[in-house]
């Protein structure tokens, strides 16, 4: 990667329109200075698209933004970044999941599979892990990755999540369960016995669960293990399935429902219960946490 403060790229003037609306989904404030097309800017990047065609990329985060989308969205090659020549090829099973920590929606937790020549689709497509994207950009990118590799998603909305975690009594055993099924489905599938998971908890929890399943499987745990290009892919569909759940259960009770577990959400909670009962919120919400106790 070119590790100059400034990166600059010469780009056709026709995709000024696909560029703006990129930056805008992934979160970036357009403003328009004289002499330019517009500019863009975030948190860790900035970027100036000329009338000229010169397009200029500033930042401590505007390798990754050159690597993960600038080259193989806009540019079309990958002059200035050298990961593809370093991805790991091993075919192998990556596992993330979504929605742990949202007081609405469903538990999602999804498996990938994917050989060295999908790895190298996925890294041209731009995935990495899914907290980099706008819920928009989540979407659109889960279609892509469902169209390239095998995978299995289980989604677990609040009435199946609440009986499982009484039954458990403890979120990472429910999460371990939940990731082994997964992983056994999608061995299945393809016969693959690598697998890489972004650690969640002590590794004998899983370890666990897959003796009990007798899963012969070799099980890599990695903290930040989205960094990991098809681990990435799972955190992507499990994103777009707790999304995509939570916009159902949403429209199954009849109101927003918000992500995460802010003012907004227990604001949510209460007109859930004022208007339609405790029960309701039991089917929108997950029970254990401190939220539901306050309501």
């Amino acid at each position: 990667m070119n590790k100059s403060a400034c990166f600059t790229a010469t780009v056709s003037l026709d995709l000024a329109g696909k560029l703006e609306n990129d930056l805008v989904d992934q979160g970036f404030e357009i403003s328009k200075p004289p002499y330019t097309l517009f500019s863009a800017k975030k948190k860790g990047i900035s970027c100036t698209f000329y009338e000229s065609g010169k397009l200029t990329v500033q930042g401590k985060d505007k390798d990754s933004f050159i690597e993960f989308y600038l080259e193989p969205e806009i540019l079309k090659e990958f002059k200035h970044s050298h990961a593809a020549a370093h991805l790991n090829l091993t075919p192998r099973i990556g596992m993330d999941e979504a929605g742990k920590g949202d007081f609405f929606g469903p538990l999602c937790v999804a498996a990938v599979y994917a050989d060295g020549k999908t790895v190298q689709k996925l890294h041209e497509m731009g995935v990495k892990d899914s907290k980099t994207f706008s819920d928009a950009s989540i979407l659109k990118l889960a279609q892509k990755v469902r169209a390239t590799c095998p995978y299995t998603v289980i989604r677990l909305f609040p009435l199946k999540y609440n009986e499982l975690h009484a039954k458990f009594k403890n979120l990472n055993r429910l999460l371990a369960w939940a990731h082994t099924a997964a992983l056994h489905d999608l061995v299945q599938k393809t016969g693959c016995k690598e697998a890489i998971l972004d650690q969640f908890a002590d590794k004998h929890v899983m370890e666990t669960f897959i003796r009990q399943k007798k899963l012969e499987v070799n099980l890599q745990q990695k903290v930040r293990g989205e960094e990991d290009t098809v681990v990435a892919a799972a955190s992507i569909l499990a994103r777009a399935g707790f999304l995509e759940g939570l916009k159902s259960l949403s429209e199954e009770i009849g109101l927003e429902l918000p992500k995460g577990a802010s003012q907004r959400v227990i604001e949510a909670g209460r007109q859930i219960v004022a208007q339609k009962g405790i029960d309701t919120l039991k089917r929108a919400a997950k029970t254990h946490f401190k939220t539901f106790k306050e309501l």
